[in-house]
């Protein structure tokens, strides 16, 4: 049976292996020293921390994780994370490997097994056990036999599942899977307010994507992702000015009014509570990363 330090070995060796290489959806990182925060939005996946430390930081939750230690990310959401602990001598290492609510679902279907009821929180940290070390170990595995993915990937990766279902993490993942589970009616929400960030918040509209009266989809909206889909739609769009300021020219007025606010001084305002630094200095980052 594969340990944590013989996938940790076996993930050094492909460092750097991102979502499109020979098993889709599967992603190496290694770093060297400590990383900056960076922003961005967290898509549905599993993640498991070989090597080093991690902090991400969800709404108004943050996790703080280390060596077999796996996260699941159930839903789209806006998220901060930053590798803490990373030497030369011994780099951060994770994997990653996206989820797809059909798999999920499909092996709910055809297990007909019950999983617990529990909290189905956005995002959730627990220790890999040792059966789950295994299963990603053989997948991993897979990098250095290009000739195998095809036929042993997904039956691998219905392993994975079925060992995440079957421990903590699995009131979690039910819910992903199950068509119309609390998270599935959020998700609908997230999704409208994702394409829709820059409008006022429709209450009319996301009762209608959730099919939930306006009083429950605003309690378990912010029992999932301890966000109001106010919360979340400020912070979307202030992850996507972050975005913006990275790769324009413009200014931070212009960007502050393309995102969706109407006072560019309470963008300024916002956007330093949330990230640290002013906007006009990410900015100012940008065009010198361009030049």
């Amino acid at each position: 049976m594969m340990t944590l330090d013989d996938l940790t070995r076996l993930a050094l060796r492909h460092a750097g292996t991102g979502p499109d290489c020979v098993v889709p959806g599967l992603r190496v990182r290694t770093l060297t020293a400590p990383s900056e925060p960076v922003s961005g939005i967290e898509e549905p996946a599993f993640a498991l921390i070989l090597q080093g430390r991690k902090r991400t930081t969800v709404g108004g939750r943050t996790f703080d994780y280390g060596p077999g230690d796996c996260l699941i990310v159930s839903l789209s959401m806006p998220s901060v994370g930053q590798v803490i602990q990373a030497s030369t001598e011994e780099p951060y290492v994770g994997i990653a490997l996206t989820l797809r609510p059909a798999d999920i679902g499909g092996l709910l279907l055809e297990a007909e097994a019950a999983i617990a009821d529990g909290d189905a929180a956005a995002m959730a940290v627990h220790a890999a056990s040792p059966q789950l070390l295994d299963a990603l170990g053989r997948l991993v595995s897979l990098l250095d036999h290009p000739d195998d993915v095809r036929i042993l990937r997904p039956l691998l990766e219905r392993e994975i599942l079925w060992r995440l279902l079957r421990g903590p993490h699995g009131p979690l993942l039910r819910e992903v899977g199950m068509v119309d589970s609390r998270s599935s009616r959020i998700g609908r929400a997230i999704r409208w307010l994702q394409q829709h960030y820059a409008e006022p918040v429709s209450t009319q509209q996301l009762e209608t994507v959730s099919g939930m009266s306006a009083s429950t989809l605003f309690r378990h909206f912010k029992e999932i992702t301890s966000l109001s889909p106010l919360q979340y739609q400020k912070q979307i769009r202030l992850h996507e000015a972050r975005a913006r300021l990275a790769a324009s020219s413009r200014d931070v007025a212009a960007v502050a009014y393309q995102v969706g606010y109407e006072s560019p001084s309470q963008f300024t305002r916002e956007y330093t509570r949330m990230f640290g630094r002013p906007p006009r200095e990410d900015l100012r980052r940008g065009r010198e990363q361009a030049a």
